[in-house]
């Protein structure tokens, strides 16, 4: 048995020695917005935020996870609040199409947010580099970035 810190609770879990962190966050802890595509840490779909920093899931033993804050899509709106920034940028530039990537993408534009608040579209789209849409919504999700970007500071949002 160990203690997960997930979205701003503790969760006693018991993970096989084997079970990686994607599988317990979704089939223990119900937390579907966590995806599995490749298993392979290719695809970003199971990416979630670890002290902040984007991690493949489906790499990672959840035992390796413990003494760690894990963020995942369903821990930026808690209890069904307001949406994040990043989340509300993705919908009003259409940053998504069959939408089974895009919680990779809102986790990592949040982090990279947090490094750069002022980037340029090209910073985005090498900052997403690491996740797949399958769809080809990139220019559409580069878009989302940038107006969530202006969002954070707090200045209008681009055209």
């Amino acid at each position: 048995m160990i203690t997960l810190q997930v979205n701003g609770r503790s969760w006693p879990v018991s993970p096989k020695p084997h079970e990686v962190l994607s599988e317990v966050l979704r089939d223990q802890l119900g937390l579907i917005g966590v995806r599995v595509s490749c298993s392979e840490g290719e695809c970003g779909a199971c990416t979630v935020l670890m002290d902040g920093v984007p991690v493949t899931a489906c790499l990672m033993l959840a035992h390796q996870a413990e003494g760690k804050e894990i963020t995942t899509i369903e821990g930026l709106t808690p209890n069904g609040g307001a949406l994040d920034p990043v989340q509300q940028a993705f919908i009003e530039e259409q940053g998504f199409q069959c939408a089974f990537c895009t919680p990779g993408f809102i986790l990592t534009a949040k982090a990279f947010l947090q490094e750069n608040p002022d980037p340029t579209a090209d910073e985005v789209a090498v900052a997403m580099s690491g996740s797949i849409c399958r769809c080809g919504a990139y220019p559409y999700i580069v878009k989302a970035v940038l107006n969530a970007a202006a969002k954070l500071r707090g200045e209008p949002v681009p055209a």
